[in-house]
């Protein structure tokens, strides 16, 4: 690979990173910026073949097809949702309700899937009575806890799927438990204090009309529609951003210690995690560097929107700015990465 090339990919990644966040019209036309960028790095990679084209048509359907139907469904039974929540309100309270409620989306997502988690999420925010900034904080905190408990089964999110099909040969025979035993003591602490983060700082009850994610005035077909089209766009260009990217991913995998791919992983925050999966685990890791680097990317990829599904469909769904989720999900981010680079060097 060129050094041309590694520069214009580099640029890519920086773009990605940066420009979202300084200008406005890229936030939020975010799909179709990432959809150019993607189509870049496929060109500055000179990747393109009918097969990456075939794949990016296909990979968005079933995901945007699920935020369709259960949008729909979401949207009929509307009313049992918002009993459900405040039935939880007012036996448990606010607090504990929002505790309880990110520990469960968290450990069903790896039976229920991450996507059917975060649109289940989506519309219990919208029936909470919290104001803007609190709905905000509990979406982000509820989405890493879905990230991390999608990544126990195979059939959780495709981060999950992916790495379960590369490592299901020798030396590492993975089987449908093989993540879940090596993950779960590692998760389920993760779980538990971004569900308690998202309850700690009392959440403010919703303030005067205008000042929530969304009103509770019911959602139309339409807009439901519109949503499964932007998910179908941002997921298209996931798939040519990660490939588009990946040969400086892979270049930059060759003889890495653990910790050096711990902190690789990081890149999850700009793409996609499962995308990153695909492009840097390998059968040759040991099970140490496959940890280092799984536990890497299932965090950063909770701290930026394109970092995951759940984030991407709950920013899509209930019009959360790239900014925003930013503000809210960079601090336990990066806390949960030095926490657990410690312990991984502790136990290693």
């Amino acid at each position: 690979m060129s050094y041309a090339v590694i520069a214009g990919l580099a640029l890519i990644m920086a773009l990605v990173l940066l420009l979202p966040f300084s200008i406005k019209r890229v936030e939020e036309e975010l799909e179709i910026f990432l959809l150019i960028m993607g189509v870049a790095a496929m060109t500055i990679s000179g990747l393109w073949n009918w097969h990456i084209v075939r794949e990016s048509l296909a990979e968005p359907i079933k995901i945007s097809l699920a935020v369709l139907v259960i949008g729909l469904i979401f949207k009929a039974g509307r009313n049992l949702i918002q009993d459900t929540v405040k039935f939880m309100e007012n036996r448990l309270g606010v607090r504990n309700a929002v505790f309880l409620i990110v520990i469960l989306l968290g450990f069903a997502s790896s039976v229920i899937t991450a996507i059917i988690s975060a649109l289940i999420l989506c519309e219990i925010i919208t029936h909470l009575n919290l104001d803007r900034k609190s709905e905000i904080r509990v979406t982000v905190y509820a989405c890493y806890a879905i990230g991390f408990g999608a990544a126990l089964t195979p059939i959780g999110e495709p981060l999950s799927t992916i790495v379960t099909a590369k490592l299901s040969g020798p030396p590492h025979n993975a089987d449908f438990f093989y993540l879940a035993q090596m993950l779960l003591v590692w998760v389920t602490p993760a779980i538990l204090a971004v569900s308690w983060l998202a309850a700690f700082e009392r959440p403010t009850a919703r303030g005067p009309v205008g000042d929530t994610l969304r009103q509770d005035n019911p959602e139309g077909t339409r807009h439901v529609a519109i949503r499964a089209a932007k998910v179908y766009l941002f997921v298209m260009a996931l798939v040519y951003l990660g490939t588009g990217l990946s040969p400086l991913a892979e270049k930059a995998v060759a003889s890495l210690k653990s910790w050096q791919l711990y902190w690789l992983g990081t890149t999850s925050a700009v793409l996609d995690n499962a995308t990153l999966a695909a492009a840097e685990i390998t059968p040759s890791m040991s099970r140490a560097q496959i940890l280092s680097i799984l536990l890497s990317l299932l965090i950063s990829g909770g701290m930026l929107i394109p970092g995951n599904i759940p984030n991407i469909i709950s920013a899509a769904k209930l019009g959360i700015k790239s900014r925003e989720w930013a503000a809210v999900a960079l601090p336990p981010g990066l806390a949960l990465l030095t926490v657990y680079f410690i312990a991984l060097l502790i136990a290693h």
